[in-house]
């Protein structure tokens, strides 16, 4: 695989608009560093109002010309796209990986699954259909269903290819225009794929502006002409975006974070149980928003669960992410290991007993890497810090219930319903918890798949709005209706 100096990088990043590189307005720039090395990778702008409306001139000048073409031209282009990202899989693997600090292998199986939800989206569109009603003998009322204009879009930095590509494809496919705000720690993939797909579409389809949650952002979900905004992020921050986008009525989609249950149950599979809550705990070293991070282990198989998962832990290979064998790479950037890092102390503070893991994980190949242990917590109560809190990192905790209502209850006393596991070999039951518990994604004897077409969001202070499936084109569309009469000579006022 690619080694760290395989591909160039620029020095400093411009604003991509208009399928051009733009000098920003101002002069302020964010870092983007490497979390392996803590070198500067890059910087980029710091948008302010001023580029914000010059991304959405052109994305608005453009949106009559996209809009305007058929579905299936959409489709065609749409396809390029994905098999632009296909033949260059290397380097946005490379570009992910050397962004994010995740593994070589998940950056290429990011690769695929964003070329994989573009083409689904492009299939899809070609059977997006409105509806007729007939009225009476000579009326007809048809819905149709419109584009909304140019919309705005907000990535989350812990999968920043996957995040681009899942969230402009169905915008585009129904025939809105975009701009999208990179995410500030990891925009590589994001100004790198948007600048590769230029020849492809259309000038001003797609823009990308980079810069702070306070300035780019809030200055995206401000500007008049913006007419929807969609938002993956925490849930602090879809507060705010909802409360910003209020003022001029936008449509909004948020995929808030997560505080997600694993509920096992005694008569689960315990070899497979095991290995799916491990992964689903710490899958991208936890830095997921479905990270399965409380995990409910009925009484007569906890014990016989948390040894199985312990003994499977050290499996984890905690190193070089271009290493072939790595499979637990680092945290995105300083702050927020330093942030997870200080939840492990909280839950120790609080009375939680760490049985693997617990800090800081320092390689001499990379003493400046950012790499946390996959911890896990046992004597946890339900209303500690380290069980109530997104952490966001490669920590979990152990519960122990005794009936099927005990744990549906504890899993759902959060605020949080984005996703939830269950691990049963009772069909009835699985059937009973999957509807009981609140999340808006419920996986039954497996975690952390996302198959394109299956919609995706969360519930309660997860969020609204789904992803990933023909609700998400529904969602960047808007109905018209049209009534028609064909003969209105044949009718009088009193008819």
């Amino acid at each position: 695989m690619p080694r760290d100096d395989s591909f160039d990088i620029p020095a400093a990043y411009k604003l991509y608009i208009g399928n051009e590189w733009v000098a920003p307005n101002g002069t302020a720039v964010l870092e983007s560093r490497s979390p392996l090395t803590g070198e500067v990778l890059c910087t980029v702008p710091d948008a302010d109002e001023v580029d914000v409306a010059t991304a959405v001139i052109a994305a608005r000048d453009a949106f009559g010309r996209w809009s305007g073409l058929t579905a299936r031209k959409r489709s065609d282009l749409m396809l390029k796209i994905a098999d632009r990202l296909v033949e260059d899989i290397e380097r946005f693997a490379w570009l992910e990986t050397t962004d994010t600090g995740k593994p070589w292998r998940e950056s290429i199986a990011n690769v695929h699954t964003a070329a994989d939800r573009i083409r689904y989206f492009a299939g899809a569109v070609r059977a997006f259909e409105g509806h007729t009603l007939p009225v009476g003998k000579h009326i007809m009322s048809m819905d149709f269903r419109e584009p909304l204009g140019v919309v705005g879009i907000m990535g989350a930095w812990n999968f920043p290819l996957n995040m681009f590509a899942g969230k402009i494809a169905p915008a585009l496919a129904v025939g809105n225009t975009v701009v999208y705000k990179a995410p500030e720690p990891t925009p590589l993939t994001t100004l790198e794929l948007a600048a590769t797909i230029g020849d492809i579409l259309p000038a001003g389809v797609v823009n990308v502006v980079t810069g702070g949650g306070e300035t780019a952002g809030r200055a995206l979900v401000a500007h008049p002409d913006i007419r929807k905004i969609s938002l993956t992020g925490s849930s602090a921050t879809g507060r705010i975006v909802m409360a910003d986008a209020a003022r001029s009525l936008k449509k909004v989609t948020l995929e808030l974070g997560g505080k997600n249950a694993q509920i096992v149950y005694a008569d689960a599979d315990m070899d497979a149980a095991a290995q799916g809550v491990m992964l689903g705990a710490f899958m991208n070293q936890g830095q997921v928003c479905t990270a399965g991070s409380r995990i409910f282990a009925q009484r007569a198989i906890a014990g016989e669960l948390v040894e199985r998962i312990v003994a499977l832990i050290p499996k984890l290979r905690i190193g070089d992410p271009f290493e072939r064998e790595t499979n637990m790479g680092t945290m995105v950037f300083r702050g927020h290991y330093d942030r997870v890092l200080g939840y492990i102390e909280r839950g120790r503070a609080e009375g939680g007993e760490v049985i693997s893991g617990g800090s800081a994980r320092h390689l001499d190949a990379f003493p400046e890497g950012l790499f946390v242990e996959p911890t896990l917590f046992a004597g946890v109560e339900d209303d500690m810090t380290v069980a109530r809190e997104e952490i966001f990192g490669p920590v979990a905790t152990v519960h122990i219930f005794d009936e099927e209502e005990e744990a549906v209850g504890r899993a759902n006393a959060l605020d949080y319903g984005l996703a939830a596991g269950i691990w049963t070999e009772d069909l009835g039951r699985a059937h009973r918890t999957a509807q009981a518990v609140e999340a808006g994604r419920v996986w039954v004897n497996c975690y952390n798949l996302f198959p394109s077409g299956a919609a995706f969001g969360g519930m309660k202070a997860s969020g609204f709005g789904r992803e990933d499936a023909v609700e998400s084109m529904l969602d960047f569309t808007q109905t018209k209706n049209v009534i028609v009469d064909y003969a209105p000579a044949r009718r009088s006022f009193y008819d």
